[in-house]
């Protein structure tokens, strides 16, 4: 069966060929579908599952955890294996292991069946990336595979209080199951091996460890902020008394913010300083919440939610080109990633032990706080790496003008 999904091994396949970059795009949006509907995914486990809200988040850590093994493992066995193999067995764990959730209701095993359906999702993330980055237009593909997940969650949100209704939570996990089936056809498009190509950002300077080393930990840092409130801002909804059409509907309509919130970043790119950018945009994140301790209405809740991914997003980018600015070989990218993944599946988890009953005052609380931590810790190295590239770009210039000065004298 594995020969019949990848082909034949002694094919090849034209890196940036149209053929290549749809398949690469379509299954890239299979691989996170539950991170991309966390919020809603924890409320089936609530609702209709019957989990405790500490529950369900320690199920969402427990997938994610798994995706974040599956992605540091990538990092050694991206030359080692065939890609078409990691993409086919990662596509059927990813069906066996939502079809196999349907008919678990035990706590722990629910938890084990998530973990190991994560590590599916985690190498089709990670391998996807690295495709991309194959790519001649690597930048344009990249935004292309943002876009589409964003697309796909804005396009699935307002479906899900339907689903739950209908069908309850395996009316979910069979629509991520067929999902991942249409993604087997195109496993064969994709590229068996390749070599990794890197353009690292030009004013990129080898920055200490101490300060490469803050930045590291403000990425995991930031990103268990912004799960540890992702993973229940369906249920503080519903908490707010919001209808849960609504709040789908508010969750949907806030991706397409998100989207804007991307683009803003490749538009402005660098051209006010990564540390203004950065200032905002998790000033921009974390001053959203504070209206969530509240009970907001669900004008105010979709307008809150919506900012709040705005900032996210835009701040994202500027996040990674900062860490690929921290080292000229482009290795800190790779261990900023690392980091993302680690809070990604850190969040939910440590939000899970502070959720009560009736409150979510301190996952607020937690999410803001970390936000500030992050922020402090990657200033230091942003401000620093912008200063030397700045003397760098002097002290190169200032021979060329003496040159010139030396063969006009008059």
């Amino acid at each position: 069966m594995l020969r019949l999904l990848v082909g034949d091994p002694a094919s090849r396949v034209e890196i940036n060929s149209l053929k290549l970059i749809v398949a690469a795009l379509v299954i890239h949006t299979i691989g996170p579908q539950t991170v991309l509907l966390l919020p809603g995914f924890v409320q089936g486990l609530v609702e209709y599952v019957g989990f405790t809200d500490r529950q369900a988040g320690f199920i969402a850590s427990a997938e994610l955890v798994g995706m974040t093994c599956a992605t540091i493992a990538m990092m050694f066995m991206v030359a080692r294996v065939n890609w078409r193999h990691v993409f086919a067995l990662s596509l059927l764990l990813l069906i066996v292991g939502n079809i196999a959730t349907i008919f678990i209701t035990d706590f722990h095993a629910y938890c084990v069946t998530r973990f190991v359906t994560g590590i599916g999702g985690g190498f089709i993330v990670s391998l996807s990336y690295t495709v991309f980055g194959l790519t001649a237009k690597s930048d344009r593909n990249f935004g292309l595979g943002i876009f589409f997940v964003l697309v796909y969650a804005a396009a699935i949100y307002p479906l899900m209080p339907s689903i739950f209704d209908s069908f309850g939570m395996p009316g979910l996990l069979i629509f991520f199951a067929l999902f991942a089936v249409i993604g087997l056809p195109f496993v064969r498009i994709m590229p068996i091996s390749g070599e990794e190509y890197r353009e690292t950002d030009k004013d990129a300077i080898s920055l200490d460890w101490n300060r490469k080393g803050m930045a590291l930990a403000a990425m995991l840092i930031y990103f268990t902020a912004n799960f540890a409130v992702w993973t229940y801002l369906f249920r503080m909804g519903i908490r707010a008394g919001i209808t849960e059409q609504e709040v789908a509907n508010s969750l949907s309509f806030s991706q397409f913010l998100g989207m804007a919130g991307a683009f803003t970043a490749a538009i402005l790119g660098a051209r006010f300083g990564r540390s203004l950018m950065l200032t905002i945009g998790i000033f921009g994140t974390a001053i959203p919440l504070f209206f969530l301790f509240g009970t907001p209405v669900a004008a105010v809740y979709l307008i809150i939610v919506s900012a709040y991914q705005y900032a996210w997003n835009m701040t994202h980018p500027y996040l990674l080109a900062a860490m690929a600015s921290f080292d000229p070989t482009g290795k800190m990218v790779v261990y900023a990633t690392a980091m993302q993944f680690i809070g990604v599946s850190t969040g939910p988890a440590l939000a899970a032990f502070l959720v009560t009953e009736d409150s979510y005052r301190a996952v607020l609380l937690l999410g803001i706080v970390l936000l500030m931590v992050s922020l402090v810790l990657v200033l230091p190295a942003v401000i620093t790496q912008a200063r030397l590239a700045k003397s760098l770009l002097t002290a190169n210039k200032a021979p060329m003008a003496d040159s010139d000065l030396a063969g006009n004298p008059g």
